[in-house]
């Protein structure tokens, strides 16, 4: 078979001969990849020209729909992708990390899209800055898409979970993506890739497909473009040091190298859960997916005084674990992605071997299921140990492999040494039952770690554990790990955005950013806005109420109601000793409870429910005597796509006699949209 490219809107394969793939169990030859006559500067401006903006014309809640249109396409198939993923050597376990672990990523980014973006093209940052004195200049912060391409250069291990993290974030931002992934598993992506162009969810030019090598495709950038480089850091430090690249200050998220490790606390004695968890963690990460894990554990850390006890329970541990044809039932571990990575670990383990003690490698002395040892590249676990912690070459040396080594620490300070020697890694873990013993470790080496996971009895059972990614949180890592980050919830979509600072008078912003602003015109009519339909309503439409005077009546009646007897409402003395009162006060919600009796239409219409309340701040006490007003401002529109309702957000200002600010909040609302 040899594999197609797909560019310009077409399937594409060389003419002329290529790179011979293998499987990995077998060795057989399964494909030939080459991309060959492709014309990467037509590829580049075909994603720019016609994918660019045939995502730009949907709305982020749009384009969110179909991340979750293809998550459920690509899920219905997952057996077709399952039946291949074999031959890049994964266990069932292993592919499902692969497979619907990337389907499930296009389900988060999905749901988090349509939950935290607006249904617009543009998404404000952070709140309206105050910037003169009357408010008639102000600025507001605002991402918008770039508007270019970007390349994602994908890692081998995972080829269908390498793709779809990438391209989900990046879709939601309506930015068109070229994928490139790792040849030695590129059978498997094209695959999946095939039944992504086949669904037809994503508009012409939103995606495309580079099997081979990308020639002059990295020249053709420009400031308006970005690259996703997961891989090894000396073949990201080249490729970042492409001129366009470097000279058009080209966007460049980098994923490499990352000696992660994994700190057993020094209070966790040997036959306690969280040394069973500790030892489970450390096994599991040398054998799934046969430690091809960019967040595998490569350096485990313990006290010295629990050494031995951790080597043995290692040792047992992996006597057991079964390797061979990880299509045959009872397979624990299969093989690593080709004869070449085996050999490259295989390199990685004799530098380890030089320096340090080896505690568990069978070499090839095992016994495998339904496969062989000389066509397939299997290989066993291997467990080193450093005799000098802080100066072994495990702090530099990474195996990619089943490969991990036993390091020692005489008290915490030493162990934050000891994990800062990784120069900068993915994730870190932390196994410990005593919070003193987590907050001392995890402190001290946050900085040098994209992700930290702490690890005990309570959370056992619902943890992740150390080596799974997850799109809601940050991927990524300082230092020798990249430097950059990928997911992340929304900040994985910012990423592909830029963030601009806008200014101008309160209209203008109000009309460009789609959200109304304080100091704004608001549109006051006979019709309250309370009686508009979502499709009527428009940003700005407002009530400003009627006066209501603030009684101790009052004050009284909402303690007896509520049983809030706080001492600053109902004791006069006391409220004046307070030093931000100068009598009672009224309760701050029974203001924004008096607040809704003026600004509620109440008879029944499109408005269906009040759904809650952001950003409440009370900024002035009220008293008995005070008379206050609600200035009640539609603030922005969320069409929800799916629904026959919208959401809107409305700004709640209350002020008393003095014209004075004492509360101020967002409502929000769920309105029905036109019949």
């Amino acid at each position: 078979m040899k594999l197609a490219s797909y560019a310009n809107g077409e399937w594409y394969r060389a003419s002329g001969s290529g790179k011979v793939l293998s499987n990995a169990v077998s060795g057989e030859a399964i494909a030939e990849i080459s991309s060959e006559g492709l014309d990467f500067a037509s590829v580049a401006d075909y994603a720019r020209r016609v994918g660019g903006p045939a995502l730009r014309k949907f709305t982020f809640h749009q384009r969110a729909l179909m991340l979750k249109e293809l998550a459920k396409y690509l899920m219905e198939r997952k057996e077709i992708f399952y039946a291949l993923s074999s031959a890049t050597g994964a266990t069932r376990s292993d592919s499902w990390i692969d497979i619907e672990g990337g389907i499930a990523t296009l389900f988060t980014y999905s749901g988090k899209g349509r939950r935290e973006l607006p249904n617009s093209n543009i998404c404000l940052d952070g709140p309206q800055e105050i910037i003169a004195r009357e408010n008639t200049f102000t600025a507001q912060h605002v991402y918008t898409p770039i508007q270019g391409v970007a390349v994602h250069i994908n890692a081998f291990n995972f080829p269908c979970w390498g793709m779809l993290e990438k391209l989900a974030p990046t879709l939601l931002a309506g930015v068109p993506a070229i994928v490139k992934p790792a040849s030695q598993t590129a059978y498997l992506t094209e695959l999946m890739f095939q039944h992504i162009v086949e669904s037809g969810i994503l508009p012409q030019g939103a995606v495309q497909l580079i099997c081979g090598s990308t020639g002059n495709l990295l020249d053709q950038l420009d400031f308006q473009d970005a690259v996703s480089f997961t891989g090894s850091a000396s073949t990201g430090l080249m490729l970042k040091k492409t001129p366009a690249i470097s000279e058009n200050s080209v966007r460049f998220f980098m994923e490499a190298d990352s000696l992660n490790c994994s700190i057993l606390g020094s209070d966790v004695d040997p036959g306690s859960v969280e040394f069973d968890l500790y030892i489970k963690e450390v096994v599991r990460e040398i054998t799934a997916k046969s430690g091809q894990k960019c967040t595998a554990i490569r350096r485990a850390i313990v006290p010295a005084d629990r050494l031995d006890a951790v080597a043995d329970a290692l040792v047992n541990r992996l006597a057991s674990t079964t390797i061979g044809n990880p299509a045959s039932e009872g397979v624990r571990m299969g093989a690593l992605a080709g004869l070449e990575q085996r050999a490259d670990v295989l390199a990685q383990v004799e530098k380890l071997t030089a320096a340090n003690e080896t505690v568990v490698n069978r070499g090839s002395d095992i016994e495998l299921i339904d496969a062989d040892a000389e066509r397939g590249a299997f290989m066993a676990p291997v467990i080193f140990y450093a005799r000098d912690p802080l100066q072994s070459n495990a702090n530099d040396v990474e195996a990619f492999g089943p490969v991990s080594t036993l390091m020692t620490y005489r008290d915490a300070d030493e162990a934050i040494e000891i994990a800062a020697r990784g120069k900068g890694s993915l994730v870190a873990s932390v196994i410990t039952a005593d919070t003193q013993v987590a907050t001392r470790l995890t402190t001290g080496i946050a900085a040098c770690h994209g992700r930290v996971m702490v690890l005990n009895e309570a959370c056992a059972k619902e943890s992740t554990g150390h080596g799974s990614p997850l799109p809601h949180l940050v991927h990524g890592g300082p230092g020798r790990a990249g430097g950059s980050e990928e997911m992340g919830g929304i900040r994985g979509v910012k990423h592909y955005m830029q963030r601009t600072a806008l200014q101008g008078s309160p209209d203008m912003l109000s009309a460009i950013t789609g959200q109304w602003m304080t100091g704004s015109e608001r549109k006051l009519d006979q019709v309250h806005p309370f009686r508009k339909r979502f499709d009527q309503l428009e940003v700005g439409d407002a009530v400003v109420t009627d006066k209501r005077e603030i009684t101790l009546a009052d004050i009284e009646s909402f303690a007896d109601l509520t049983g809030d007897r706080f001492y600053a409402h109902m004791d006069a003395e006391a409220a004046s000793r307070n030093p931000f009162f100068e009598d009672r006060v009224a309760h701050g919600y029974f203001l924004v409870s008096m607040a809704a009796g003026l600004f509620v239409w109440p008879g029944e219409g499109p408005v269906l429910a009040n759904y809650g309340l952001d950003h409440l701040r009370f900024s002035a006490p009220v008293y008995a005597g005070d008379v206050l007003q609600v200035q009640f401002t539609c603030k922005q529109k969320v069409n929800r796509e799916t629904e026959d309702y919208g959401e809107v957000r409305w700004d709640t200002t209350i002020v008393n006699q003095d014209d004075q600010v004492v509360a101020n909040y967002d409502v929000l609302t769920l309105v029905a949209k036109q019949a």
